[in-house]
């Protein structure tokens, strides 16, 4: 049960970050699409996680997540990443002026990791336009900033199935924790499960994301 490392590592060639915990490994005490909470050593650690990460950990009793820690005057807050690719697309986007930690889990949780990645190559910016809180501006500086940075992997997570009632009122859940009004996520929620009753919960936060 190792769990504190220190460890260096770059976002930009201008910013330097130190890492205490490279990694959390344990039970899976709970799991929203927001956030999973990890109980190692008698400690629950909380980490906020996109929308793919949380298709990845459902259903699962033991979890490793990899970590980014946000470490503010006024907050300290972890960060969690099933693979690699998405944990260093994650702090790529946080190296981009404009663009915060909630920002980049916005992003990864509207185009998941392998998605981004060919997004950034080929410089759409219409793409990146449609997740909240994304500007042209912005849009335009993540392709500048990352486009030579980015070599597409194809790697993509699988969703897995939950019970249509579940999904429903985690997708809910999700959108309210995500700064969206109830009332708001309810009328969007209510049109998307209208159309397909089926929809797996990331879709259906996915395609809500996009009429807010």
């Amino acid at each position: 049960m190792r769990i504190f490392v220190w460890k260096l590592f770059s976002i930009s060639n201008n910013h330097i970050f130190t890492q205490m915990i490279e990694y959390i490994r344990g039970t899976l005490a709970e799991l929203t699409p927001t956030y999973a909470i990890i109980e190692t050593g008698g400690i629950g650690y909380m980490a906020c996680i996109t929308l793919p990460a949380y298709t990845a950990l459902e259903g699962q009793k033991e979890a490793r997540l990899l970590i980014h820690e946000s470490i503010r005057e006024d907050a300290y807050q972890l960060y969690g990443f099933v693979t690699e690719q998405e944990r260093s697309l994650f702090r790529a986007l946080i190296g981009v002026s404009g663009v915060g930690a909630n920002t980049a889990r916005m992003i990864l949780s509207s185009v998941p990791a392998a998605e981004l990645e060919n997004v950034i190559v080929a410089g759409d910016h219409s793409r990146l336009k449609n997740v909240k809180g994304i500007g042209t501006k912005t849009a335009q500086r993540i392709i500048v900033d990352l486009r030579d940075k980015i070599k597409p992997s194809g790697d993509a997570l699988i969703s897995q199935p939950v019970a249509a009632n579940e999904i429903y009122d985690e997708a809910l859940a999700a959108l309210t924790m995500l700064g969206f009004t109830r009332q708001q996520s309810q009328k969007a929620l209510k049109k998307i499960f209208e159309a397909d009753p089926t929809v797996k919960v990331e879709t259906a936060i996915k395609k809500a994301l996009a009429m807010m």
